[in-house]
C-alpha cells in the first residue's frame, strides 16, 4: 500500500542517520520481506543545506547451482 510505503519512508526522518545507512536499511528490509533475485534502491536526497545526494545500494541473491533429477 502506498500510503503505508510514505509512514516507512517518513520514519527514516527522525532517526538521524546517514543516507547510506538509511539506504542499507531499507534495501535489508525489503529482501528479508520478500527474497528477490536482485533488487537494487535508489535514494535521491532533496537539498539539505545546498548539498544534494544521491545514493544506490543493489542486491543479488548468489547463485543457487541447479539439482539435475535423474529421470529413468
Amino acid at each position: 500500500e502506498l500510503r503505508s510505503w510514505k509512514y516507512y519512508l517518513q520514519g527514516f526522518r527522525n532517526r538521524g542517520i546517514f543516507y547510506e545507512d538509511a539506504m542499507n536499511v531499507i534495501l535489508d528490509e525489503v529482501v528479508a520481506a520478500i527474497q528477490p533475485r536482485s533488487a537494487t534502491v535508489i535514494g535521491d536526497m532533496g537539498r539539505r543545506g545546498g548539498i544534494s545526494a544521491r545514493v544506490t545500494v543493489s542486491f543479488t541473491a548468489p547463485s543457487s547451482q541447479q539439482v539435475r533429477a535423474d529421470c529413468r
